[in-house]
């Protein structure tokens, strides 16, 4: 495990872009943190390096947004809402941790079982004046995400 103090917004986009130079499909990356910890914001940043303009949004109400790439598709889901793990089967969305998507989920402990574990986990900390970035790597896919990030 690795970890990096984060002091700014700025800062927490740019760790999420140099993220993304190195996600590959099928890649499942997990964001833990508290409410306000800045979870969405190093989902902004992943997504600005692969190339999104356009806004992104905490996907807390509609459960996931998805955003398509020239190679890559990527699912940004929030699964705080959730209060039964059935509810992913239901609603169709462990198919798409099928190994060609990139998975980015806030609150991928409320899935349960349903879903496989993940590759990375970036698990953010809040300070008085700061946020504490914690990467770890559970595969290969995953330890070659986080090289050189911290």
């Amino acid at each position: 495990m690795s970890n990096k103090t984060l002091h700014n917004e700025t800062e927490t986009l740019l760790v999420g872009e140099a993220i993304a130079r190195n996600l590959s499909p099928g890649i499942f990356v997990s964001l833990k943190g508290d409410l306000g910890a800045g979870k969405t914001c190093l989902a902004r940043g992943i997504l600005r390096g692969l190339g999104h303009t356009g806004r992104v949004k905490s996907p807390t109400y509609p459960l996931v947004e998805i955003y398509h790439f020239e190679n890559l598709t990527v699912y940004h889901f929030d699964f705080y809402r959730i209060a039964d793990p059935a509810e992913i089967i239901d609603a169709g969305f462990r198919e798409v941790f099928d190994g060609s998507n990139v998975c980015i989920v806030e609150w991928a402990d409320k899935a349960g079982e349903v879903i496989c574990d993940p590759d990375i986990t970036l698990s953010l900390t809040i300070n008085s004046d700061s946020r504490t970035l914690s990467i770890t790597s559970y595969s290969d896919i995953g330890k070659t995400c986080s090289e050189g990030i911290l």
